[in-house]
């Protein structure tokens, strides 16, 4: 499985490379960067170590929240608040996936830096958003189905394995269907939650450091100012959304911390990219845009998918949501100020 996906990701990187050596600039304007009175180097280097400081702390805070809201018994992942706090954060995702990421893509791909032929005849960015889509279920299923296999026994949360085995010292011993793990539908279920973490986490990370790239790259102070706040609140609640998937997986204390870490780096990290290779990268030449925007495409059908298959159909059809119509009302309600916020902020992000 690992094998099979490091080749369909070389594939695509390849296909990337022989896209961009064909595309040439129809203008010089699209290899220079602007002359206007925003672009000014010198000051657009503290704004981004401002914004690589402040999206940390701020990616940090909200991934981490619901994984310490054990201590809050509203916010534990069998109660109601719970439920609508994590379909608000769902709202967010979607809307990430639909306002902030695909037209992005669809800019860059249609832009006139970009040759007649092939880039204005053909829609590039919804062709590769949906074989993202497809290729996010093919892991989805696949990944469950391994993982399943490899755990017929079923699979102990974190925890459990201490319980039983101090249980066991008191009592002398279990009966022997009490020796093995945890099985049945609730095992199921948190192998789903752990898949379901897993790949949410590889679509936020690779838009994420899309997103820092472009961020350090650019030196126009005009768009960066409002940047900043926006991916703050960008971050936070999307970290909100991982974060409840994170908890729900019930993943010993080493793997939360890894994946808290990678999700809190990544965009301050495609920052300080950008800064690194501003020298080099033009946004606007036909290899950063084709690059980034077949990127953006592909991340945008996976967290299109992940926010409507895994998260909110998930929920909404289950047990929990299916019993109560008041729940359903209030989680609906969720969904829309949760997307309608992180569509608003598409103004200035």
């Amino acid at each position: 499985m690992g094998s099979s996906l490091i080749k369909l990701i070389s594939i695509f990187f390849i296909l990337i490379t022989i896209f961009t050596s064909q595309a040439a600039s129809q203008s010089d304007e699209c290899e220079s960067e602007s002359n206007s009175s925003c672009n000014n180097k010198s000051a657009a280097l503290p704004l981004k170590l401002i914004a690589i400081a402040s999206i940390l702390v701020t990616s940090m805070i909200g991934v981490c929240l619901p994984l310490f809201s054990r201590s809050i018994p509203a916010l534990s992942p069998d109660r109601n608040l719970f439920i609508i706090v994590k379909a608000f954060a769902s709202g967010i995702i979607l809307a990430t996936g639909f306002m902030h990421v695909l037209p992005d893509s669809f800019d860059m791909l249609w832009s006139p830096c970009l040759t007649e032929n092939p880039w204005h005849k053909f829609p590039f960015t919804g062709f590769v958003a949906m074989l993202s889509a497809i290729f996010t279920l093919m892991v989805d299923s696949i990944a469950t189905s391994l993982y399943t296999n490899k755990n017929k026994a079923g699979i102990i949360p974190e925890g459990q394995v201490a319980d039983e085995a101090a249980v066991t010292t008191t009592q002398g011993h279990f009966h022997g269907h009490h020796h093995g793990p945890k099985i049945g539908t609730e095992g199921s279920q948190l192998l789903r939650y752990r898949v379901v973490a897993m790949v949410l986490e590889l679509g936020i990370v690779v838009h994420s450091v899309v997103i820092g790239l472009s961020m350090g790259a650019s030196n126009n102070i005009c768009t960066i100012k409002p940047l900043v706040a926006a991916l703050c609140f960008h971050q936070m609640f999307e970290g909100m959304g991982l974060g409840g998937c994170i908890l729900q997986a019930e993943y010993k204390f080493l793997k939360k911390a890894l994946m808290v870490f990678f999700f809190s780096v990544t965009t301050p990290f495609g920052i300080a990219l950008g800064i690194a290779l501003s020298k080099t990268y033009k946004e606007n030449s036909p290899t950063a845009l084709i690059t980034v925007g077949l990127l953006n495409g592909s991340s945008a059908g996976l967290l299109i998918y992940m926010a409507l298959v895994d998260l909110l159909s998930a929920d909404f059809l289950g047990p929990k949501l299916q019993g109560s119509i008041k729940l359903q009302i209030k989680s609906y309600v969720a969904v829309l100020l949760g997307a309608g916020g992180m569509s608003l902020m598409a103004k200035w992000a």
